[in-house]
């Protein structure tokens, strides 16, 4: 499979949270062309600020996987990874993310933060960017277009529900 095709299997994820509320980030994760992991954002459900997609692949990864050491693995990932999940990618000694769009605001792999690829750190990875950054972008587009006028109609005392598309 091609880098485009495994990005559209973490956008299946994305959609998946996105239908339970979560913001809409997903991850896929691939040793010697095999799917692994996927997961995508729990936080909400979950209630744990830790349930980035990222770390719940890495988390499954591991587990099925037998081992802590991710060395061979590709990490698909919808959204620029936070520091949080860079931290953990660098940790995990995966060898290359592939990411579809930015994250001007919490960015830890090239927007703000070169924590991946930091030749300081024990370990580095290769990063990607870009690979279906227009569906990417879209899919948080719309999933924060959505959530700013559900507030709006909150605010105003409005089941968003009870609204006609």
């Amino acid at each position: 499979m091609t880098d485009e095709e495994y990005m559209q299997l973490a956008l299946q994820e994305a959609r998946a949270a996105d239908v339970i509320g979560e913001i809409p980030i997903g991850a896929v994760l691939v040793v010697e062309g095999e799917v692994v992991a996927k997961a995508h954002n729990m936080r909400e459900t979950w209630n744990d600020a830790t349930a980035h997609a990222e770390v719940i692949v890495i988390r499954e990864a591991c587990k099925k996987l037998g081992r802590w050491r991710l060395e061979g693995a590709v990490l698909y990932v919808t959204v620029e990874p936070c520091p949080m999940c860079s931290g953990a990618i660098v940790n995990s000694r995966i060898d290359k993310v592939v990411y579809g769009c930015p994250d001007a605001k919490a960015g830890g792999a090239e927007s703000i933060f070169n924590i991946i690829s930091n030749p300081n750190l024990n370990h580095t990875a290769q990063v990607v960017s870009g690979i279906c950054e227009a569906e990417c972008a879209q899919v948080m587009k719309d999933f924060f277009r959505r959530r700013r006028a559900e507030n709006r109609l909150a605010k105003a005392g409005i089941a968003a529900d009870s609204v006609e598309n």
